[in-house]
């Protein structure tokens, strides 16, 4: 694999920290800017909907520019966010630098998916695009829990400042390491558009927002349910996600290995899996054993469905991948939100912390679903990249090698 890959991995590590490291530090800056846990909050929802907002919009202005300028421009953006939300007088303040950094996460995901793609030969993508994504699974495990440590020792305007100097160290990496590749020809936004009017990429799409959704209907409310429903103290928490981040690394290289050499097949047993976890898990909650290995299981199912899921957007969107690998991520985002949304419907309607497990279940079963339905149109229509193909050039694929 490129060294380049290293680099975008660095970018990965310090947007997924500073994505997840805010929700364990909620109690400490509600309590210094004086408002309720609610109302910090809208750190977590601006953040998310920030991404989903910013992938297209970044991506959108970015067409103009060469890729690799443009993750340099993306990781710019994120430092000042976090730099904005470190020195932050008010909670408005802050609430505004979340979102600026937000607003390169999905643009930054999504080009980061293409030039890694690029950078390798045809056969090896989805596990350039898995290398890449290491740098957020492991930042579940290593940058979540310190972030989390150093904000309540420390401080957590500490936490984004040291999260703003990761991205400092990738943005160096990404000047030096990547390439200049070449633009592909012939190729703009019009035409990144019409992936839109590709079925396979729409599906494919509501494949991300279902199965990722199913992974955290169960995750958002993983404190209440393990504390009063496994008997955890407060404490463990912590640990247990740290477990749930290990089970995210190695889905994820196990889902970039296997789906360059079986996509579909992947797609159908991580999501088929994650769907009988998700229900059994209203069952090995009430155990701490069988609870702890369960979200280490939902976090590699979970995750072995991103390189398949976000491979499939770029097979898919033959000739103008960018845009859509970049709405892509904001689905993963989507299917968080909506995910959480449902999950907290059930419990306010009596039905109990593990009832969100259900909901989880019901979502990855649909994700599955879906997933048959595509590969059923596209044995019988032959659908890949039709609709875009015939309508725009199609990019230069030539794998740059180092």
């Amino acid at each position: 694999m490129p060294l380049a890959l290293l680099a975008l991995a660095i970018g990965a590590f310090g947007i997924g920290t500073t994505e997840f490291v805010i929700m364990g530090l909620l109690p400490e800056v509600a309590g210094d800017f004086g408002v309720s846990i609610p109302t910090a909050g809208l750190l977590v929802t601006g953040y998310a909907l920030g991404v989903v907002i910013g992938a297209p919009l970044m991506t959108v202005l970015g067409t103009k520019v060469p890729r690799k300028r443009m993750l340099m421009l993306l990781m710019g953006l994120f430092i000042v966010g976090n730099l904005l939300s470190a020195a932050a007088p008010a909670f408005t303040v802050m609430l505004i630098g979340r979102v600026i950094a937000s607003l390169a996460h999905g643009a930054f995901f999504g080009i980061g998916s293409v030039v890694a793609a690029e950078l390798v030969a045809a056969d090896k993508r989805a596990g350039a695009i898995a290398m890449m994504f290491t740098g957020l699974t492991v930042a579940n495990v290593v940058g979540v829990p310190l972030g989390t440590l150093i904000g309540q020792d420390v401080g957590w305007r500490a936490t984004f400042g040291i999260v703003a100097a990761l991205g400092v160290v990738g943005l160096a990496g990404i000047a030096r390491l990547v390439p200049d590749l070449p633009r592909p020809q012939g190729v703009h936004l019009r035409h990144e558009l019409g992936a839109f009017r590709n079925a396979q990429v729409l599906l494919a799409m509501a494949m991300t927002v279902l199965g990722f959704g199913g992974v955290f209907a169960a995750i958002t409310y993983i404190a209440p349910m393990m504390t009063h429903v496994a008997g955890f103290a407060d404490g463990s928490v912590t640990w247990l996600l740290v477990l749930f981040g290990l089970g995210m690394v190695g889905g994820n290289l196990v889902g970039g290995k296997f789906a360059d050499r079986a996509l579909m097949p992947m797609l159908y047993v991580s999501l088929g899996a994650l769907a009988v976890v998700l229900a059994l898990f209203t069952l090995t909650a009430h155990n701490k054993i069988a609870a702890a290995s369960t979200i280490a299981l939902i976090g590699a199912l979970g995750f072995a469905t991103v390189p398949p899921l976000q491979k499939r957007v770029l097979d898919q969107a033959h000739g103008a991948p960018t845009l859509a690998s970049a709405v892509n991520i904001g689905a993963f985002n989507l299917g968080n939100a909506l995910s959480a949304w449902l999950g907290g419907l059930v419990i306010t309607a009596g039905l109990g912390y593990t009832a969100p497990n259900w909901v989880g279940a019901a979502l990855a079963a649909s994700a599955l679903a879906v997933a048959v339905l595509s590969a059923t149109l596209e044995r019988r229509h032959g659908t890949r990249g039709t609709v875009v193909a015939s309508a725009v050039p199609t990019e230069q694929r030539t794998p740059v090698h180092h």
